[in-house]
């Protein structure tokens, strides 16, 4: 067979396939680059370089962690190819090739059992089973993430279409790609290769990559919450920042109720933080940085015993600290002629504020502009 022969021979071979494929399932979406991953089986491709991500609470990927309290700063080079040292050969031409899997012949395209899937390569759970659904194309089909910040999304242009590719967001693994003819809620259809994901039965211990982080909570009250909040939400070691409550007689407080200054609540911040990265001291530092713990129920323009400067410590040992670092503070340099009036007590019951309270600067574009003390004048 000449070079002419063979060509002819192969195109033949590719419109058989296309042929063969218009009358499955779903083959009018893929012709318009929305079927399935839009790969010919054993192949890999090459994408654009364009990349968005599941959104942070700022609408950015910049943080460390997810909300559903997971890692998700990018892995290490060197960490990730102790962990592709691992994968079978199918496994790697998928993660790191961005390869397909053959249409119904991966190991979870009909799995029913209830569990999670995570990332074959570096455990990061990605999708749940409550949210897997049968979609007719041969792949694992999900309609919704585990959590939006565990997966990115990456411009894929090969094949003369443009479609959508879904990588891992901690180890930047190739997953599948996800196209807009799911079912509600979402109407998403994210469909992942077998080889990609690990499933872990309902029940069955988790190892320690597909686990979240141990946590830890704390308490502070400075002034209007939206800017406390977000001094929290960018320090290096915290989780999460959530303006609420704090401190008061009333269940269940409106907005309207506290700025009446009769139900003894102070907007306070709950900061979720990783204690392996950040200590409860460190954050009693930065506390006394971004606001003036001098100020008696107030915090600049803001009057009222809701604008209290507060410390509400979530177990004796926070108390205890509070307590000896103001002690440490007052007589800095900054403090020896102001006294700090910050008041340190056990904590009460947190009740979170409205949803138009939450993550306000990062929202509005910042307000409430914050002091910023320098270390030296404290320590």
């Amino acid at each position: 067979m000449n070079a002419e022969q063979k060509v002819a021979a192969v195109l033949g071979l590719v419109l058989i396939a296309v042929l063969v494929f218009s009358v499955a399932p779903g083959a009018s979406a893929f012709l318009a680059g929305g079927h399935g991953h839009g790969q010919h089986a054993g192949t890999s491709k090459g994408h654009g370089t364009s990349k968005g991500s599941g959104s942070a609470k700022d609408g950015s990927h910049k943080s460390s962690y997810s909300s559903a309290g997971y890692a998700i700063a990018p892995l290490e080079d060197a960490r990730k190819a102790v962990l592709a040292g691992k994968l079978s050969p199918d496994e790697k031409r998928v993660l790191l090739e961005e390869g397909t899997e053959t249409a119904f012949t991966g190991e979870y395209w009909d799995n029913k059992k209830d569990g999670l899937y995570a990332c074959r390569l570096c455990g990061l759970p990605l999708f749940k089973s409550d949210t897997k659904y049968k979609s007719g194309t041969g792949w694992p089909s999900f309609y919704d993430p585990f959590d939006p910040q565990h997966v990115l999304e990456v411009e894929d242009k090969s094949f003369g279409v443009t479609r959508v590719e879904i990588e891992c967001a901690r180890c930047n693994s190739h997953i599948g790609h996800v196209f807009n003819d799911g079912p509600k809620p979402t109407g998403m259809r994210y469909c992942m290769n077998s080889a990609a994901l690990k499933f872990h039965e309902k029940g069955s211990v988790l190892p320690a990559e597909s686990t979240p982080v141990e946590t830890a909570v704390a308490y502070f009250a400075g002034g209007c919450f939206w800017g406390i909040e977000h001094k929290f939400a960018e320090f290096p070691g915290v989780i999460d920042a959530v303006s609420g409550y704090q401190g008061g007689t009333v269940k269940n407080p409106s907005y309207k109720a506290v700025c009446t200054g009769t139900t003894g609540h102070a907007e306070s911040v709950r900061v979720t933080y990783d204690p392996s990265r950040v200590s409860y001291r460190d954050l009693l530092k930065w506390f006394f940085r971004i606001h003036d713990p001098t100020q008696l129920n107030r915090q600049g323009p803001d009057f009222g015993t809701q604008y209290r400067s507060a410390i509400f410590a979530a177990n004796d040992e926070q108390l205890k600290q509070a307590q000896q670092y103001i002690a440490e503070l007052q007589q800095s340099k900054r403090f020896k002629d102001a006294k700090i009036v910050t008041l340190v007590e056990k904590a009460t019951k947190f009740f979170p504020a409205e949803a138009y309270h939450q993550d306000y600067h990062a929202r509005n574009g910042g307000s409430c502009p914050m002091p910023a003390f320098e270390v030296d004048d404290e320590e």
